[in-house]
């Protein structure tokens, strides 16, 4: 297990026990395996590439699949990429990065590529960042052997995925927690997506999580922190909403919903 030493609090930040961070530890851990195992995302035989982008999602999810690949079965390895987005200005502490991977035992790769926002201008730069940041990974994930790609998506991020659909595109629909990419021969898994985004904020304090620094000129035309205060709103106004919303992507009730009548004319 990784061991890193979290920053010094400043004065009245509250300490946490070591009592209260393996809770925390264990109750991240379990939702883990519950996501896991709920949506079949680990097989026996697996080479997954993490996706590993320095924040802290992508850090946790790196030291919980490490951890889980030591155990016996499901027999699986990881190997982890941070991918660098030549035209943007995200200065990656990539030397932090490799250590933190390497020290739970797990390869690092580096792998650079850019794009050029004037080539498609009918799409948001942040789409098309996000694009090419996901044909690395096909890329590198390729060039490694793998078969899935790990995301450290959470189910806020979900959520939020789900309410920004409804919105913009007028459909019900957000991320899988597995999605088989048949065309390029891949599965997209996100193994936390049953973790709670609160609870993640605490490990990156416990375990002194070094933030990198990321100055995207993109970054103001997204729409994702609209939808988190949205999601928080509902969560004020009903604590368990997030479990509502979850649960009402598997009870979709089509005799409840609005359907096109049609008629046939011909003879």
């Amino acid at each position: 297990m990784l061991l890193l030493r979290a920053e010094t609090p400043r004065v009245g930040e509250a300490i946490i026990s070591m009592n209260e961070q393996e809770q925390i530890f264990r109750r991240i851990e379990r939702r883990f395996m519950k996501g896991i195992v709920e949506y079949g995302l680990i097989e026996d035989g697996d080479k997954i590439l993490i996706g590993l982008s320095g924040g802290k999602d992508s850090l946790a999810l790196v030291e919980l699949l490490a951890r889980r690949a030591r155990i016996f079965k499901p027999k699986f390895s990881v190997v982890a990429v941070h991918v660098v987005m030549r035209n943007i200005p995200y200065q990656s502490d990539v030397s932090y990065l490799k250590e933190y991977v390497e020290a739970l035992g797990v390869p690092f790769v580096l792998y650079e590529t850019e794009f050029d926002a004037s080539t498609d201008t009918r799409k948001p730069p942040c789409f098309l960042c996000s694009w090419n940041r996901r044909k690395a990974l096909f890329t590198v994930a390729k060039e490694q052997g793998c078969n899935k790609i790990a995301l450290g998506h959470h189910m806020y991020d979900i959520l939020e995925t789900l309410l920004m659909n409804i919105t913009y595109q007028g459909a019900f629909s957000s991320m899988p927690p597995r999605l088989v990419m048949k065309k390029f021969d891949m599965t997209i898994i996100r193994p936390m997506c049953l973790v709670h985004e609160a609870d993640l904020v605490e490990l990156a304090r416990m375990r002194g999580y070094r933030k990198q620094v990321k100055n995207c000129p993109y970054e103001t035309q997204s729409s994702r922190s609209a939808m988190k205060g949205i999601l928080h709103q509902l969560e004020e106004m009903n604590p368990e909403a997030r479990y509502s919303l979850w649960g009402s992507m598997s009870n979709v009730q089509d005799e409840l919903l609005p359907r096109k009548f049609t008629t046939d004319y011909t003879d």
